[in-house]
């Protein structure tokens, strides 16, 4: 490939992914993309791919961040050049490989979709009128079914806010857990560890009545005609979204994974401790669990506001003086 030019050589790297490492054409057509983007780029600057240097690299990621492309994009790109130089190097096509160090680009902090505690509220307290009416209307023409559905939604969401449960383990309860005589949960979670995980009065109340719709002598506190046995994360999913829009909720706002995330982030707004919430929600690393740490930081800057004495309204000490 003596005197190979740009395009030829986006063709030998992409016949390479196609051949060595079964890279699909969806895939295959993306890097040529971005790699057309970026040979253009030295291109412009009168550099060849291949002698190039790592500047060169950089000043290409700087000029994406001003194009204002999103920094998981820019990173996907720079995996791109890097996969591409190093096989010009490893061809012997180029006598270094420039993009080896530079650093990928710092992605921002993704901070986990939370409902307000006045919109857990509302969701709560609709299930919860909802399923009285469909105790109060034994005329309702759809019957026990609906009843049992109605009552089924507002379990699944008590026991959900006051846990914090992966949904695959809310899903997968045990009938067990509602005659319990413990306040308290057993979970089995990833990797087998088991933790314990307090209830609330009105999550306990919302599975014995729960209990009392059930049919058969199942071992699942959930049973659905499914392959596990229990109602699937899916219809479950399905189904809170359908709580949400009757609570005047944005169904697309709405998830059991979100409503996992409003456990944690209401306990922290109330004086929670970190390695506490961590405990609760079953991650093995505290990492994990600081994906939260902005509400800390919150808390502890309005901590400050409020309780420094040095944070008083000079107006108001000046006035106080006279």
């Amino acid at each position: 490939m003596d005197g190979a030019e740009g395009p030829d050589l986006i063709v030998a790297y992409l016949d390479m992914l196609a051949a060595e490492r079964g890279a699909a054409a969806n895939t295959l057509a993306a890097y040529r993309r971005d790699l057309d983007h970026y040979l253009a780029a030295l291109s412009a600057s009168g550099r060849d791919p291949l002698d190039t240097d790592a500047g060169e690299v950089r000043a290409y990621l700087a000029d994406l961040e001003t194009l204002g492309l999103k920094a998981s994009s820019a990173a996907r790109r720079l995996s791109c050049i890097r996969g591409f130089h190093k096989f010009l190097y490893a061809e012997g096509l180029a006598e270094t490989d420039p993009s080896a160090p530079v650093g990928g680009p710092r992605r921002g902090r993704v901070l986990p979709k939370v409902l307000s505690v006045a919109e857990v509220d509302d969701l709560l307290r609709t299930a919860r009128e909802r399923a009285v009416a469909a105790e109060a209307d034994a005329e309702d023409p759809a019957g026990p079914g609906e009843r049992r559905r109605a009552v089924r939604m507002l379990c699944l969401l008590e026991t959900l806010y006051a846990t914090g449960l992966r949904v695959s383990e809310l899903v997968a309860l045990p009938r067990s857990a509602a005659t319990t005589k413990q306040r308290y949960l057993v979970v089995k979670g990833k990797g087998g560890r088991e933790r314990l995980v307090p209830l609330t009065d009105l999550a306990r109340a919302a599975m014995r009545e729960h209990l009392t719709h059930l049919t058969g002598d199942g071992p699942f506190l959930f049973p659905a005609d499914s392959e596990s046995g229990y109602l699937t994360r899916q219809a479950f999913a399905r189904d809170l979204k359908a709580a949400a829009s009757a609570a005047g909720i944005r169904a697309d706002r709405v998830s059991p994974h979100v409503l996992r995330h409003a456990f944690a982030s209401h306990l922290l707004q109330n004086g929670a401790d970190l390695r506490v919430v961590q405990e609760l929600l079953g991650h093995a690393d505290i990492s994990t669990t600081q994906i939260y740490t902005h509400i800390l930081d919150e808390r502890l800057k309005s901590m400050v506001r409020d309780l420094h004495p040095l944070m008083d309204d000079p107006a108001e000490t000046e006035t106080a003086s006279r």
